[in-house]
Order: structure tokens, then sequence, then C-alpha cells
């Protein structure tokens, strides 16, 4: 009996050894196999891109479109346009507001210069109460500029004074007119204009005071000028800010940078009126937060300490004795 076991468990480890060489040698086999054909589909694809490239047009962007890059391209500071400095705007902190008295100042180079190509149709005389000019100041300004109202009794449309409720008028009745008296360029509106731009008030500040004569070799056309802070260099827009062009009512120094800086900050007003009072809710939140936050400590220290430091001991009762 012992004999027939040791002869069935010799022939059993000879067919495991057996069975472990036929398979070392088949993944060897298959290993020299797999290499190989590695080694000849490289060798192909290579070949294949080396003639698909050299029969393709140079442009060709395989379907991929922008991912795809047909060139270097350098970046031009005339093509791009200069980035604008940094400007240390006061109302950019935190807890600072706008300069009301420069708001004030910026409405009126607007009016007296700005205004004449550019609107701001979505600011109406209301937002200036309180803000740059009392309630009868802002009531005279807009009671100088007719609208169209109506239809009356008879049907017929009719002019009336403005009112607070009404916007700034615009410069031109449509579109075309404006391009029409702009030699085809389009002045923006400029209710927005401060966020609708990278950089915001320092990009509408440099761009103001960016104008210069062109770098030799760079020819404009008639109607542009040169601007280094403008995409391209060429801007339809002449430069409209000089030294004492427009005479401050409260005596402020009127110099190119004064202007540039008080108009800046206006458009910067009217493109976030609730500026101020959104700081103002954010700090009463800070406050209110912080007194409810101390309150709740007080109260859960005073609801809890008592109940965390007491001692719980356990007297087992006593047992009569029989």
């Amino acid at each position: 009996m012992t004999s027939t076991f040791s002869a069935f468990a010799f022939a059993r480890r000879r067919f495991a050894s057996a069975a472990a060489g036929s398979r070392a040698a088949a993944g060897a086999t298959r290993g020299h196999v797999s290499a190989s054909f590695v080694a000849k589909s490289a060798v192909v694809c290579g070949a294949a891109g080396v003639a698909i490239s050299a029969a393709l047009p140079d442009d060709f962007d395989f379907g991929l479109g922008v991912l795809a890059p047909k060139g270097a391209q350098a970046f031009s500071l005339i093509e791009n346009g200069m980035h604008a400095p940094h400007f240390d705007w006061e109302h950019r902190a935190w807890n600072k507001t706008f300069d009301h008295a420069s708001i004030r100042r910026g409405y009126q180079v607007y009016r007296e210069i700005c205004a004449a190509c550019h609107s701001m149709s979505l600011i109406s005389w209301r937002t200036l109460v309180g803000v740059s000019h009392t309630e009868e100041e802002v009531k005279a300004m807009a009671a100088e500029y007719e609208y169209q109202d109506g239809p009356d009794e008879t049907g017929a449309m009719f002019m009336r004074p403005g009112k607070l409720s009404d916007r700034l008028p615009e410069a031109y009745p449509n579109e075309e007119a404006a391009r029409a008296a702009n030699g085809g360029a389009y002045p923006p509106d400029l209710s927005c204009i401060v966020k609708a731009r990278h950089g915001e008030e320092d990009y509408v500040f440099a761009l103001l005071l960016g104008y210069s004569d062109p770098p030799p070799g760079m020819s404009l056309r008639e109607g542009l000028h040169f601007n280094r802070y403008f995409p391209g260099g060429a801007i339809s827009m002449a430069r409209a800010l000089y030294d004492e062009v427009v005479e401050y009512e409260d005596g402020t120094p009127n110099n190119a940078s004064q202007l540039a800086k008080d108009v800046t900050t206006f458009l910067s007003w009217a493109s976030s009126p609730e500026h101020d009072e959104r700081k103002k809710m954010g700090m009463r939140s800070i406050a209110i937060s912080t007194l409810l936050l101390l309150l709740s400590v007080w109260y859960k220290r005073f609801k809890w300490a008592g109940i965390k430091t007491r001692q719980i001991v356990y007297k087992p009762p006593k047992v009569r004795e029989v």
C-alpha cells in the first residue's frame, strides 16, 4: 500500500515539472514573438508617418482645428496691446468706498467730452441721486433733455422734459448713425465698460492716456490713431483728454491724468453702482456673525460645563445576609 502511494506521488511530481517546463517555453516563445511584432510595427508606422507627412500640405490639421498648431507665433505687443500697469485704486480695498467727489467730477468729464460719442443707456438719472448729486441737481440736469413719450389722448407721440426715471440720453439714435459719424467704427456703450475689459480700471485709465506717435515702420490709415494699450495699436477714437480741457467746479487741478482718473472712477461706479452698499452689508454680516459665534460659544460652555465636568459614582446596593 505504501509503495503504491509513493509511486503515485512520484508520477504526480514528474507531471507537474513537465507542465511547468511547457508553460515556460510557451511564455518565452510568446515574448519573443511579441517583441518582434512590436519592433516591426514601429518600423512600419514610422515609415507610414513620414510618407503621410510628405504627401499632406503643411497647414493640414487632421481635423483637430485649433488643437493642432500650424506654426510658431511670436507674441507681439502691437497686435495684442501692452498690459496696463496696476494702479492703487482706493475703492479696491475691502474697507473703502468710492470717492464720491471723484464720481461727481468724472460725470462732468463724461458729460462734457465722452457723451458726444458714447452712450450710457443702462444708467438712470435717479442712480446719481445721493451718490454724486442732490435730487434737485439731478432733476435739473434731466430736464435739460427732451424724451419722446406718449401716446396722448389723440394717439400722437410728444416730447417732454426728462425726469428721474429716464435713462441718460444716447449719443446717436441707432448703431448705423453712430458708425456713419465715426468712419465706420461703433463707439461702445460705457455703462459696463470697466467690467467688460480685462484689467478693468487699469485698462481704461491707461487707454485714455496711452496715445503716442506710432513706432517706426508702422503706418496708420486715415482716421486711426496709435494707442499702445489697444489691441492692434490702431484705434478710431482720437485722444480726448488734455490738460485744462475741463474746468472743475470744485477747483481741483484739471490736468489730463486727473481727468482720466475721475472719469475712470465714474465709469467704475457705473459698472457696479451697488459697490458701496455691498461692502457695508458684508461688514454688517461679518459683525453679526462674529457676535452670534461668541454667544454660541458662551451658551455652549454655560449649558454643558456642568454636565461635562460632573462625576458619576456607582454605589452597589447592599445585599442582606440571610
